[in-house]
């Protein structure tokens, strides 16, 4: 017969075990982290003045710990029923969101924090190689994009062949003119069904979109909305510092592309193309 001591002596034990289990446990959890989602495409100013002027934001905070970023560069491209699409902005913006599509799947680590500086992250190439491409595109010096390369210290080689491979896409030609029909392949593709998938369907580029939530013209306003999205008790420090959530008043011109704004042709059809197409041997290479 077991006594009552040893009884009460097994009873701590296990009480001991479970409570060091549960108490691992609740460790070990982690809150899912906030999705923050950017559909933009790359011409679009006002895409770039969110890119270079307000995105970085959660990177020289500590919320990118919290943070999932995905960027969607197709933007207000229009596919068509024999696989080609237009860019709003032309062929030049054909170009470039593939080749910053390339871009996040060659290089896909978004970034970390720093060990000795929690305020700071060690940006990831991807990040760091469209923010570049989309400063020049802020300060209309988009003919330097290429530069980017040497100045990030990055091989623009396998861009080159993610370009011309089936992830990437070719440029048409019909006799002397240059049209912005492109062919549909690989990235490009993935990008025109995520966002042909948002519900609701996007109105605009930039187009952001917090935890499946669109935050239409506030979108400047975005750090408001993953503090108030995330789950986990221990809040960002710098969730104490942004501002409230507030009514958004309509603007009497929005920072926007409107998905259904026809650019103008002299717009579609920059300088810049022709040296690049020189530099593509007619669409083949970059």
């Amino acid at each position: 017969m077991v006594s009552r001591s040893t009884t009460l002596f097994l009873s701590l034990l296990l009480y001991l075990f479970f409570f060091a289990f549960f108490s691992q446990s609740e460790s070990k959890y982690q809150p899912p982290k906030v999705s923050l989602e950017l559909y933009y495409e790359s011409l679009c100013p006002y895409s770039a003045n969110f890119i270079v002027n307000h995105l970085p934001k959660i990177f020289t905070t500590d919320l990118i710990p919290i943070v999932h970023l995905k960027f969607v560069p197709w933007g207000n491209a229009k596919l068509r029923s024999n696989h080609t699409f237009n860019c709003q902005h032309g062929p030049n913006e054909c170009l470039l969101n593939t080749v910053e599509a390339c871009a996040i799947d060659i290089w896909p680590e978004l970034g970390r924090l720093k060990k000795k500086r929690s305020d700071l992250a060690v940006l990831g190439k991807h990040f760091q190689f469209i923010y570049c491409v989309e400063d020049f595109v802020h300060q209309r010096r988009v003919n330097e994009w290429e530069s980017c390369y040497e100045k990030l210290h990055l091989d623009s080689e396998p861009i080159k062949q993610c370009y011309n491979s089936e992830h990437g896409k070719q440029l048409l030609f019909l006799g002397y003119l240059l049209v912005t029909e492109i062919m549909l392949l690989g990235l490009e593709l993935q990008y025109a069904a995520e966002t042909d998938a948002l519900q609701p369907p996007h109105k605009y580029v930039p187009w952001v979109v917090v935890d499946g939530e669109p935050l239409y013209e506030d979108y400047e306003n975005f750090l408001s909305y993953i503090c108030k999205a995330y789950k986990g008790t221990d809040t960002p420090k710098s969730c104490t510092k942004v501002s409230y959530i507030t009514e958004v008043k309509a603007k009497n011109e929005p920072s926007v592309c409107d998905k259904e704004r026809e650019e103008p042709t002299w717009r579609k059809v920059s300088s810049t193309m022709s040296s690049w197409l020189h530099k593509m041997n007619l669409g083949h290479t970059i």
